[in-house]
């Protein structure tokens, strides 16, 4: 069964070999939302529509039509005894892994957030204010993600946003896992909603008897959720296409191909999950086939990760570095590991997309998951060529100050005038006439 990944590896000497590395460029945007012309975009909006027009019920329908589970609209909020209870039977140890992870993360986002300035007045001046209510949408995979709750809520909580929602589908004995919820619990959550999709985004848009809206709506997802965010968007904020997840490893012929192998599987493991390796060495990378096919064979979901790497992973040999660099760049992963020996770092100044940049060998993908500090939450899809990683500079917004006083005004007035009349616009100059003549009276 391994045999059949021989075929993911390919080499700059093979004529398809930019074709191969378009086709799997293709597959991952692809994973992360619906293009136009896929039927499922047009099912998307009208699971909106309905949403939009026949609230809680449609809520209902698409939650037992989707996720098997029925509820009543009553039903679709967490008690706070269901929170608490979550929180009282957790794993001692694992709440204490949890809890130094926030305070990680705590730590990370107080030191990067810009708000932090204080507010300016006089000419120029900004003021940032907290974005007064966010969603937070967490997947419900086949197994808990307690780390995605960490690395939304906590950098919004680091902003001073003053209401936050978790919605995270019924996957977990008709509810959602308690896992997640006692996380919710320790961070002071107590709206929690179960339900998920594309009918959970358009709810928290759009609002309902039940759910009222918010303005901005943050978090991982598969395609149905991903591609709603970016239809309500403009509605509300969104934060980034944050999809199945990616890597792309650099590495050359200084790396253990046993680890890199490993940080592959660690992501294509996800299934959906795309998983790379962009090299050099031929060597290397032959050698990380290899361990590809020694270490998949004790995965759980072996056959799953197989799949996955059939169609959303590979091995390209490039015939420079240079090349491998140019390469990652217009690949624009979620997340780019370096493991280059004594280059990685310098290799790393030439990196300019890619929404996590993991350096060295000591530094898997796993250690920004769980505990570096950084948001987990990142862009796919490519669209780290524009889109970052998700921060507490992410939930709040700057509303710029400008302040003129009488000598500061006559000294541009007629800068200003001339500006306007160039434009046509006539009663925006007079406003400034208005003012000149009422100091010359």
């Amino acid at each position: 069964m391994t045999d059949e990944l021989n075929q993911i590896l390919f080499s700059y000497h093979q004529s398809d070999f930019k074709n191969r590395l378009e086709k799997i460029r293709r597959e991952i945007n692809r994973s992360a939302w619906f293009l136009i012309g896929d039927n499922r975009l047009a099912k998307v909006i009208e699971i909106i529509r309905k949403v939009q027009k026949h609230g809680d019920k449609a809520v209902s329908e698409f939650t037992e039509k989707f996720d098997g589970v029925k509820l009543a609209a009553e039903e679709f909020r967490v008690s706070d005894a269901e929170l608490k209870l979550a929180h009282d039977e957790m794993d001692k140890n694992l709440l204490k892994s949890l809890r130094q992870a926030i305070k990680n993360v705590q730590k990370y986002q107080e030191e990067i957030f810009i708000g932090n300035k204080p507010n300016l007045s006089g000419h120029p001046g900004i003021q940032y204010t907290p974005i007064e209510s966010v969603a937070i949408c967490v997947p419900g995979a086949s197994a808990p993600l307690p780390s995605t709750v960490i690395m939304t809520a906590v950098p919004a909580q680091t902003s001073g946003v003053p209401r936050l929602v978790v919605v995270s589908p019924p996957r977990y004995q008709n509810s959602i896992h308690p896992v997640i919820l006692a996380v919710c619990y320790e961070l002071g959550i107590d709206e929690v909603y179960r339900i998920g999709g594309a009918q959970a985004v358009a709810a928290l848009a759009c609002g309902t008897a039940t759910i009222l809206p918010v303005e901005k709506i943050v978090g991982p997802g598969n395609q149905w959720v991903q591609t709603a965010k970016r239809e309500v968007f403009g509605i509300v904020g969104v934060d980034s296409i944050a999809g199945p997840s990616e890597v792309l490893i650099i590495a050359n012929d200084k790396a253990n191909p046993a680890w890199v192998a490993a940080d592959m599987l660690s992501q294509a493991e996800h299934a959906p999950g795309s998983s790379l390796l962009f090299t050099d060495s031929k060597v290397l990378a032959e050698k990380v086939l290899e361990e590809l096919k020694k270490q998949v064979g004790h995965l759980d979901r072996a056959k799953e990760t197989i799949r996955c790497l059939k169609k959303y992973g590979g091995i390209a040999v490039f015939k420079t570095v240079d090349d491998v660099v140019y390469e990652a760049n217009d690949f624009a992963p979620e997340h780019l590991q370096i493991q280059c020996g004594g280059q990685s770092k310098k290799i790393a100044r030439h990196i300019t997309n890619a929404g996590a940049i993991f350096i060295g060998d000591y530094s898997p993908v796993a250690v920004g998951d769980y505990w570096a500090g950084p948001s987990h939450t990142l862009p796919t899809g490519q669209t780290a060529k524009f889109f970052s990683a998700l921060s507490a500079n992410d939930f709040i917004k700057s509303t710029s100050i400008i302040e003129y006083d009488k000598k500061k005004l006559a000294k541009s007035a007629g800068d200003i005038i001339r500006l306007a009349e160039v434009e046509g616009l006539d009663a925006h100059a007079k406003s400034i006439r208005i003012r000149l003549k009422a100091q010359q009276d």
